[in-house]
């Protein structure tokens, strides 16, 4: 007698064996899992909205000292630290290797050029092969005392600084090769995340594309400045009874303001100053030609500032139609203390002494370029013994951004404020007036203006 089957139910298998456990109750309902994707999504855009802001304020930064010092600290916040130190040097250039440190002292920099460069991440970065791993990744130093290998003199200096572990990266991209490198130290063992890597690399390869076009800037910057400089007198001469000093900056762009002071016969001295209108290369070279003709007026007929800028009028006149510049000539004889001066469209000197401070009033006249014939009288005056005739371009009285006649009002005071005890050097009088007109120094880089300032003091 066979055994009797199970009656079939619908959705039920009667062969087939019901287990004996049964799942544990759900007591709660999992998160969909949208939500994880949307806290990945905020994560992303925090980090993106931090690196942006990062690279806002590097692109920001118009100087090359100014990039480099941005660079550290937002290198330090994005990988965590508070320490770091920056070489900047490009492979095969002249340019002097530039190093910066971030809550490093002087002290401290010079521990750390105590230790072999091969022996340090920093140095194998810089030294080793533009296409080695470690030179595009950087090297992370996670326990740095704790390394049996390193280097006897990296452990003392590590252990006197106060630092257990770092982390390296070169400064580099495709467009602008391999820059240098930067460093950040960790008081403790650690290392940045995957993410930090991430973020800080994509930052030194924006920062380096960066660096590269403030380098080249500053180059030419330079190169400007070494023409412009040697267009004026490499130094002034030395004539009895007057004594001489002169201070000049460039714009960034390369103008046309000039100086000059040359020995005249008889014991006599020409002093000059001007301007040429434009900026650039031609500029520069339109003020070379000027102040060289200037030159040759001043020792043929140097007595009459008149006819030398009246020469020069014509000459300007004949070869560059389209171009204007203001000058001023003086002819001195320090002996009979005799000044002769004549201005087209110039600044007026200015006289400084024990018992006064003016402008010498010069008669009002059209620049050089502007008149089918310039000819304007000239002024004759006599400095006494130890007043200083202060000469210079409006770039200096620019560069304040006050109003023009502000800008007279300020130098005024500017000269009546130089203490008795530097009224008799040229050079104390010239820094004074400098420092009081302009108390972020000559080189402000936002600037484009030229500046010239010449003294003659007169013993």
């Amino acid at each position: 007698m066979s055994a009797p089957h199970l009656p079939k139910v619908a959705g039920i298998d009667p062969e087939v064996p019901v287990s004996t456990q049964t799942a544990a109750p759900l007591r709660e309902i999992p998160a969909a899992p949208g939500a994880f994707i949307q806290d990945r999504l905020a994560g992303w855009v925090s980090d993106l909205t931090t690196l942006h802001e990062l690279t806002e304020r590097l692109a920001a930064t118009a100087t090359l000292d100014a990039a480099l010092n941005e660079l550290l600290h937002a290198g330090a916040a994005l990988v965590g630290a508070r320490r770091g130190l920056l070489v900047l040097e490009r492979a095969g250039s002249t340019t002097p290797s530039t190093t910066l440190g971030l809550g490093l002292g002087p002290a401290d920099l010079g521990h750390l050029e105590t230790v072999e460069r091969s022996a340090t991440a920093l140095g194998r970065i810089l030294d080793g092969p533009p296409e080695a791993a470690d030179a595009r990744d950087g090297i992370a130093t996670p326990d740095l005392l704790g390394d049996q290998d390193l280097d006897p003199r990296h452990r003392e200096v590590a252990t006197r600084l106060g630092y257990a572990a770092s982390y390296a990266l070169p400064l580099a991209s495709e467009a602008a090769g391999r820059l240098g490198g930067a460093v950040w130290f960790y008081n403790e063992p650690g290392e940045p995340s995957e993410k930090q890597r991430h973020l800080v690399g994509l930052y030194a390869r924006y920062a380096t594309e960066h660096l590269a076009r403030l380098t080249e800037l500053e180059r030419a910057r330079a190169d400007i400045a070494t023409v412009a400089d040697e267009l004026l007198p490499s130094r002034l001469p030395r004539i009895p009874g007057v004594r001489l000093a002169a201070r000049h900056r460039t714009g960034p762009q390369g103008g046309g303001d000039w100086y000059d002071a040359l020995p005249l016969p008889d014991h006599a001295l020409g002093l000059a100053v001007g301007s040429v209108g434009g900026s650039g290369p031609s500029a520069m070279a339109a003020m070379g030609r000027l102040r060289a003709s200037l030159r040759a007026y001043a020792v043929m007929e140097g007595e009459d500032p008149v006819a030398v800028l009246s020469d020069l009028e014509l000459l300007l006149r004949l070869t560059e139609p389209a171009r204007t510049a203001t000058a001023l000539f003086a002819y001195c004889e320090p002996a009979a203390r005799k000044v002769v001066l004549a201005g087209a469209g110039h600044t007026p000197p200015l006289i400084l002494g024990d018992r006064r401070c003016e402008y010498v009033e010069t008669t009002l006249s059209a620049p050089l370029g502007m008149l089918a014939c310039w000819e304007a009288p000239s002024v004759e005056f006599s400095p006494a013994p130890g007043e200083t005739v202060l000469l210079y371009t409006d770039g200096l009285l620019r560069r304040t951004g006050d109003a023009m006649d502000r800008a007279f009002a300020r130098l005024h005071s500017a000269a009546a404020s130089v203490p008795k005890a530097g009224r008799h050097d040229p050079a104390a009088v010239t820094d004074h007036v400098l420092r009081a007109m302009l108390p972020d120094g000559l080189d402000r880089s936002d600037s484009t203006e030229d500046v010239v300032v010449l003294a003659a003091h007169f013993d």
